[in-house]
């Protein structure tokens, strides 16, 4: 196939002061990549948008990932079809994941480019999805039959799935927290939760305890906070909870979500907290691959997305998954 000589890529050229706005990115005409040894030419199909690209263009932000660079191409995680392949075990017309996303084209070490099977997952957008993070989430806060489950953050890319992970699992009650009224419906109507608390709309500990008068069981943390605050208050006994995002200063460009937790109570009540980290638990993603493809190919599990057509709108996917306007994951199609 003829390639053209330039391509397009989304540069991060101002860091944000306050919200995060289309003016902090710039779509740049640049030279086509050229696949040096050991990597291949990848024409680039979709491309997610996460929280955590946010505190990236911090510069600053401890995490073990690179930050985004000033006037640099962003990075992030893509879906693409290999075009040129010299001298490399991928072949053209080869569809792979990869983290070169937010550019049309990108030159991706051999090693860093994954190729899809089709058997695994029956949508190839779904190998974007957060459902590995969801059913490691769900795993660690040994959701089972008759537990009672609160998923914090329920509405986003990993919470839409955590709770139909926890409901496979034998969950008998869902409690969702989100952040408007409509995605609450979605909760309940769409994706089988039997009770959402709205962020605003009145204490979420009050509103937690209205859900679920006999306490909850385990707890799935996407946000920190206030809303992990009133899941520990309402907690029963051996309660398990895991620890998996902090959006409450996500969306503003940090990491940390400071909660002022009573160790008394976590003692006596026997409750355990576990960080949930993917990179130190790659030795599991291929299970919850498989059961999130099965899920997906039998109808007890659906991947909720959003998909803006066109790499000029990966700015605004961003900026709009931050402001929460969004069900679910975030995808752009390149």
């Amino acid at each position: 196939m003829t390639l053209p000589a330039t391509h397009r890529e989304v540069h991060l050229v101002a860091r944000p002061e306050g919200p995060l706005g289309t003016a902090n990115f710039r779509i740049i005409e640049a030279p086509m990549p050229k696949p040096g040894p050991g990597q291949v030419l990848v024409r680039n199909r979709l491309m997610s948008v996460v929280a955590v690209m946010r505190t990236l263009m911090e510069g600053d932000a401890r995490l073990p990932m690179p930050p985004y660079g000033l006037g640099e191409v962003m990075w992030g995680p893509a879906v693409g079809e290999v075009v040129a392949a010299p001298m490399a075990d991928l072949r053209p017309g080869d569809l792979v994941t990869h983290r070169h996303g937010w550019r049309e084209y990108a030159a991706v070490d051999e090693a860093g480019a994954q190729r899809i099977d089709p058997e695994v997952l029956p949508d190839v957008a779904a190998h974007l999805s957060q459902g590995p993070t969801a059913w490691l989430g769900v795993r660690a806060a040994e959701v089972g039959p008759g537990d009672t489950v609160f998923v914090t953050g329920a509405a986003g890319g990993v919470g839409s799935l955590a709770g139909q992970f926890a409901r496979l699992r034998g969950a008998t009650r869902l409690i969702g927290s989100t952040g408007s009224v409509r995605k609450g419906r979605y909760l309940v109507e769409e994706l089988g939760y039997d009770a959402a608390v709205i962020r605003g709309a009145g204490p979420i500990e009050e509103q937690l305890r209205k859900a679920a008068p006999d306490g909850v069981d385990a707890i799935f943390d996407n946000v920190g906070g206030e809303q992990l605050t009133a899941g520990l208050a309402v907690a029963r006994r051996s309660a398990r909870v895991a620890l998996v995002g902090t959006l409450s200063s996500q969306v503003s460009g940090g990491f940390t979500a400071p909660v002022e937790i009573d160790t008394g109570h976590l003692i006596l009540q026997a409750i355990t907290l576990r960080g949930i980290s993917g990179r130190d638990q790659s030795d599991a993603i291929p299970q919850a691959m498989r059961e999130f493809g099965r899920g997906l190919r039998d109808g007890t599990i659906t991947f909720p997305h959003t998909l803006l057509a066109g790499i000029e709108q990966a700015p605004r996917a961003l900026c709009e998954l931050l402001e929460g306007r969004h069900i679910g994951a975030v995808l752009v199609e390149l």
